[in-house]
C-alpha cells in the first residue's frame, strides 16, 4: 500500500520537475504555474504517505485511542486543498467561457500527455487501495484530478485544432471540476461526520437497537452511542436492562450481543452495561442521560 504512495510521489516530483524544465526553456507560465500546482501534489501524497504510517503506532495513556485519526485529519486536508483548487479551475473557466483563449504550442500538448501518462499510472496504483480509508480515497482523488484534466488538455487541443472551437476547452475543464467537486464532497462530509462522532451512514440507529431488544433477555436499550474514529473501527456504548441473570448467562449474552454487532453492523469494539431492573431498584440506579 504504502509502496503505491511511495512510487505516486516519485512520478510527480518527476513531472514537476519536466514541467518546470521545460516550462523555463519554451518560457511558458502555465506550465511553471502546474508544475507548483503537481509541488502541492507531492506534499499531500507525501502526508498520506505519513498518516498510513503513524496510525498504526500503538495506544498510550494519552491517545488511548492511538493514532487512528490522523487518517482523517489528513484526509480532510487533503480534501479541502483540492477543493481550492477545483474551486479556482471552476472560476477561471467560467471566465474563459465569454473569452475562449487560445491553446498554446504543441510543447504544451506534448507536456500535458506526459503529466497524463504518469498521472494515469499513479491514480492506477492509488486506486488499488482508495476504498480501503478516506486518507487513501483523497490521494487517489487529487491524482485523478490531474489525470482528468491532463486529458481534457490533450482531447481538448486535439478537436480544436482540427475544429477551432476553443470554448471547448472551459467547457471540458467545467465538467471535470464538477465531478470532482462532487467526489470531494463526499470526502468532506464523510470526515466531518467521523470528527464530530456521527453515526456511521451504513448503520440504522433504530435497527441497532431493536437487534439488541430482540434478544430475549433484554427488556430495554438505552444511552446508546455509536460513533467511529476512522474508516475501519467502529464503536458502540450502551445502557441494557436485562431480567435477572446469574454471572454465566449475562457472560453467555455479553458475547451473542458483541458477535451480533460485529456481524450485522461491523462494530468491532463495544462497552456494554448489563443491569436488572431488581438492580435498579435496590441501587437507585438513575440514567440521566438516556436516549
Amino acid at each position: 500500500m504504502r509502496n503505491n504512495i511511495f512510487i505516486a510521489i516519485i512520478i510527480n516530483v518527476f513531472i514537476t520537475l519536466t514541467e518546470v524544465i521545460i516550462g523555463f526553456f519554451i518560457g511558458s507560465l502555465a506550465l511553471i504555474s502546474d508544475a507548483v500546482h503537481n509541488f502541492f501534489d507531492v506534499g499531500t501524497l507525501g502526508l498520506t504517505w505519513w498518516g498510513e504510517k503513524i496510525k498504526k503506532k500503538s495506544p498510550n495513556k494519552q491517545k488511548t485511542y492511538g493514532y487512528k485519526r490522523a487518517e482523517i485529519i489528513i484526509a480532510l486536508f487533503n480534501s479541502l486543498v483540492l477543493l481550492a483548487v477545483v474551486i479556482f479551475i471552476f472560476i477561471e473557466a467560467m471566465g474563459r467561457l465569454f473569452n475562449p483563449a487560445e491553446i498554446t504550442g504543441y510543447s504544451m500538448i506534448i507536456m500535458a500527455f506526459i503529466a497524463l501518462v504518469g498521472n494515469g499510472i499513479a491514480t492506477y496504483l492509488l486506486e488499488k487501495d482508495s476504498h480501503k480509508n478516506l486518507n487513501l480515497k483523497s490521494a487517489w482523488l487529487h491524482s485523478l484530478q490531474d489525470a482528468l484534466f491532463s486529458l481534457g488538455v490533450v482531447a481538448g487541443a486535439i478537436i480544436i485544432r482540427y475544429t477551432g472551437w476553443f470554448i471547448l476547452d472551459p467547457i471540458l475543464s467545467i465538467f471535470l471540476s464538477l465531478y470532482i467537486f462532487k467526489e470531494v464532497y463526499n470526502i468532506i462530509r464523510q470526515t466531518v461526520n467521523i470528527l464530530m462522532e456521527s453515526i456511521p451512514e451504513d448503520v440504522d440507529f433504530q435497527e441497532v437497537k431493536n437487534t439488541l431488544i430482540n434478544f430475549g433477555e433484554v427488556k430495554n436499550a438505552n444511552d446508546m452511542h455509536i460513533w467511529q474514529t476512522d474508516s475501519n473501527s467502529r464503536f458502540l456504548s450502551v445502557h441494557l436492562e436485562i431480567e435477572n441473570l446469574d454471572n454465566e448467562k449475562r457472560n453467555e449474552l455479553l458475547c451473542s450481543i458483541q458477535k451480533k454487532l460485529d456481524e450485522e453492523f461491523k462494530i468491532n469494539h463495544s462497552t456494554i452495561q448489563m443491569i436488572s431492573a431488581s438492580e435498579q431498584e435496590k441501587l437507585k440506579f438513575n440514567c440521566n442521560h438516556c436516549n
